[in-house]
């Protein structure tokens, strides 16, 4: 699988992950809610394999546009009946 299909694969779980994390981590603050989001999305998009086949050559880099991602998913998420809704 290159590139791309595993950052869209990596990009479809984020919702449901960020949701999941949202009412599991309750208590936790929003960087160890964003850490650990990003944690499930390497696992996701099998990152590791990713680097090991040179796809991701700054894996620094890559890590900072995931958690871009995440906050924007989270910004959308907020702004969303969703959010009413918990309340």
């Amino acid at each position: 699988m290159d590139f791309f299909s595993k950052l869209l694969q990596g990009i479809a779980f984020l919702p449901a992950i960020i949701t999941g994390i949202e009412n599991f981590f309750a208590n936790h603050s929003g960087r160890e809610k964003q850490a650990a989001a990003i944690s499930f999305i390497q696992a996701a998009i099998s990152m590791g394999d990713a680097v090991t086949n040179r796809q991701i050559t700054g894996e620094a880099k890559f890590k900072d546009g995931l958690s871009q991602i995440v906050n924007g998913i989270v910004e959308c998420l907020n702004a969303s009946s969703w959010a009413k809704a918990a309340k």
